[in-house]
């Protein structure tokens, strides 16, 4: 990384769509030879004969931004090399086949990158507290945990099922 070019750790979470290109240009460099990128999409799973039609995003965003930068800091901790790292996180209604997530991170190689990519959206499922409900072609709808979460019972199970 030059000298004088500083790290930055960009979060944003937004009800508009996400731009991947956005995304990995706040992550470019000219110290990088890698950016590695991850995008998250609302696929259209069944459940129970029901087809999810989308999702709804809900965050608890001041705890989320802190949350984010105690990722970035462990990312740092981990992969010394990653330069940049920014993740654009949508809220609200998200259809079938659009972007829920997107990430990038940028390091002199791609190893690096790429490991550290993996760990950024693990962490980010398990710590950063940004819940899903899922929306059913029936009008029924279903809060969802990750698998990744600590008081996850590792399974599918529905926290909470409600009409949407």
């Amino acid at each position: 990384m030059a000298e004088s070019e500083e790290r930055r750790d960009v979060f944003k979470l937004s009800r508009d769509w996400l731009s991947v290109q956005e995304v990995v240009d706040v992550v470019g460099s000219s110290s990088c030879g890698a950016i590695s990128v991850f995008i998250g999409t609302t696929r259209a799973d069944e459940d129970g004969g029901r087809k999810v039609i989308g999702l709804e995003y809900e965050a608890y965003e001041l705890m989320a931004q802190s949350e984010f930068r105690k990722l970035c800091a462990d990312i740092r901790e981990r992969w010394p090399t990653v330069t940049h790292v920014c993740v654009h996180h949508r809220l609200g209604w998200v259809a079938v086949g659009e972007a829920s997530v997107v990430m990038a991170i940028s390091s002199p190689h791609r190893h690096d990158g790429q490991q550290a990519i993996q760990h950024c959206i693990t962490e980010l499922k398990a710590n950063v507290p940004i819940w899903k409900k899922e929306v059913y072609d029936t009008q029924e709808a279903s809060w969802k945990e990750n698998a990744e979460c600590s008081w996850s019972a590792h399974n599918k199970h529905d926290l909470v099922t409600e009409n949407a």
